[in-house]
C-alpha cells in the first residue's frame, strides 16, 4: 500500500524539488513529462528554472495517478488528460460551476408561499429586492469563478 502524497501548501509557486516532494516523483521525470504532456508547461526564470503554479501540481498529481496506479501509458494519459480538459472546458462553456463540497440546501416552495401570505406587503417587497440583489451576486461570482479556469 502506497503512502498518501503531502497536501499542497498555499503558494503561489513551487520549485521542481518542491513539486517533486509534493508528487512523489523524481524531477528528471517532471521535465520528461512536460515534454508529453503539452498541457505541462511551467514558467521558467533565470537560469531556465522551472516554477510550477498550483494547477500544474494537481495536473501532476493527475497524470502520476494515470500512469501509475491506473496503468495507463503515455499516449493512453495524454489521451485521457485532454478528454477530461475537454470535459472541464465544455462544463464552464455550459455556464455550469463545479462547487465539489459544498452542501446543497433544498428549501421547500411552499415556504416561501406561507411568507407570502403572510408578510404584509412593503416586507415582502424588501424580501423580494433582497433576493434579487443575492441572485446579482451569485451571478458575479459565477462568472469570476469560470473566467479564471
Amino acid at each position: 500500500m502506497e503512502k498518501a502524497l503531502p497536501s499542497i501548501p498555499a503558494k503561489r509557486y513551487f520549485t521542481i524539488g518542491e513539486v517533486s516532494d509534493l508528487c512523489g516523483v523524481k524531477p528528471h521525470v517532471l521535465r520528461y513529462w512536460e515534454q508529453e504532456f503539452t498541457q505541462l508547461r511551467p514558467m521558467k526564470r533565470r537560469g531556465n528554472r522551472r516554477y510550477y503554479q498550483h494547477h500544474e501540481v494537481l495536473m501532476i498529481r493527475r497524470i502520476r495517478d494515470l500512469l501509475y496506479d491506473q496503468g495507463f501509458t503515455i499516449s493512453g494519459a495524454r489521451n485521457k488528460l485532454q478528454e477530461l480538459v475537454q470535459v472541464e472546458r465544455d462544463k464552464r462553456r455550459a455556464g455550469e460551476v463545479m462547487l465539489e463540497g459544498v452542501e446543497v440546501i433544498e428549501v421547500e416552495e411552499s415556504s416561501f408561499d406561507d411568507f407570502e401570505d403572510s408578510a404584509p406587503p412593503e416586507e415582502r417587497d424588501r424580501f423580494s429586492e433582497k433576493l434579487l440583489l443575492v441572485r446579482r451576486e451569485l451571478f458575479e461570482i459565477r462568472d469570476l469563478l469560470t473566467s479564471t479556469y
